[in-house]
């Protein structure tokens, strides 16, 4: 099986939607930013703040392309799919599916994570303009779009419909 990759805004439910797709279809499931962490044997934050984002932005193109050869359901963090050589390693190895949330859900999830340095560090509007403009990129650079706000269930088998 080729893999999935799930893209989009912070809090759209791409991890937990991807869980819950890999178990269903026998998948493995890789948490992109768990797999940085483990891998990088460092936080996010502490990555952001003495490494920079534009290094974990090379490190998200590095770990999608060790990933995604191996097949798999794979949750990439909220702004892998903005890097256009990202987003096109990515397609290169799979399908790239957007899953796509209102902003005010997202925000409910995320507000105050501290273990989302943009999401800890931005104002609701900050969030918002954020939002619009991923959305667009999400929607360029994905396969798929999919109507994700829903039970984790009805996102599933939205997904295995399209695929």
């Amino acid at each position: 099986m080729k893999t999935i990759f799930l893209c989009g805004f912070m809090g759209c439910g791409k991890s937990t939607i991807g869980k819950a797709l890999g178990e269903e279809l026998g998948s493995p499931f890789y948490d992109l930013d768990e797999e940085i962490v483990r891998g990088e044997k460092m936080s996010i934050p502490d990555i952001f703040s003495q490494k920079g984002e534009g290094h974990f932005r090379a490190l998200e193109k590095q770990y999608i392309t060790k990933i995604g050869k191996n097949g798999g359901i794979v949750a990439t963090g909220g702004g892998a799919m903005t890097i256009p050589e990202t987003a096109a390693a990515a397609k290169e190895l799979g399908a790239v599916v957007f899953l796509d949330v209102p902003f005010e859900v997202c925000y409910k999830r995320i507000r105050g994570d501290k273990n989302r340095p943009l999401a800890a560090n931005s104002t609701k509007e900050q969030l918002l303009e954020l939002y619009l403009k991923r959305r667009e990129i999400y929607l360029k650079n994905s396969d798929f779009a999919v109507d994700a706000d829903c039970t984790i269930q009805e996102a599933v088998e939205r997904i295995k419909k399209l695929l």
